[in-house]
């Protein structure tokens, strides 16, 4: 059987592509934060009147109504053909796959969960290894193989 190695093309990413790539990341993080509470108004609505006719039993879906909310969000925007969420491209910034492929909404929704439990066990200092890692990345781009550049 023969090993397969995968190219990783580490130079067609130049020093620009990661400058200040930090820092919008940052204010992109809250500008979907914000979009994903505004989602929340309508899909709470909707499974408020779900539970109407579902006498409370459609309620239960409230447990779970920010996390599907928001994983749905990234899988749409992320793992789309931008390969950004709105909060990204408002900032110029998208996330890539180091070996060239495009990120897919499974692999989008893997970068997501990664993030909230790195934050929630290890805390939010996880990130500051994106001053230490090469590129910039943070550790769950470093797990699946993933680095944010900017678009322009």
């Amino acid at each position: 059987m023969v090993a397969k190695t995968i190219d990783l093309r580490e130079d067609r990413f130049s020093a620009r592509s990661f400058d200040g790539v930090l820092t919008r990341r940052v204010i992109a993080f809250f500008i979907d934060y914000l979009l994903i509470g505004l989602l929340l108004i309508p899909v709470g609505l909707f499974v408020f009147i779900l539970g109407i006719f579902t006498v409370g039993l459609g309620w239960l879906l409230f447990g779970i109504l920010g996390p599907l909310t928001a994983l749905c969000y990234v899988a749409w925007t992320l793992g789309g053909p931008r390969q950004a969420t709105i909060g990204m491209r408002v900032m110029g910034i998208r996330l890539e796959r180091l070996d060239g492929a495009p990120v897919d909404w499974m692999l989008a929704v893997a970068h997501t969960v990664l993030f909230w439990a790195g934050n929630a066990i290890l805390t939010p200092l996880i990130l500051l290894a994106a001053w230490f890692l090469s590129y910039k990345r943070t550790l769950h781009d470093l797990l699946l193989g993933t680095v944010v550049v900017r678009t322009n």
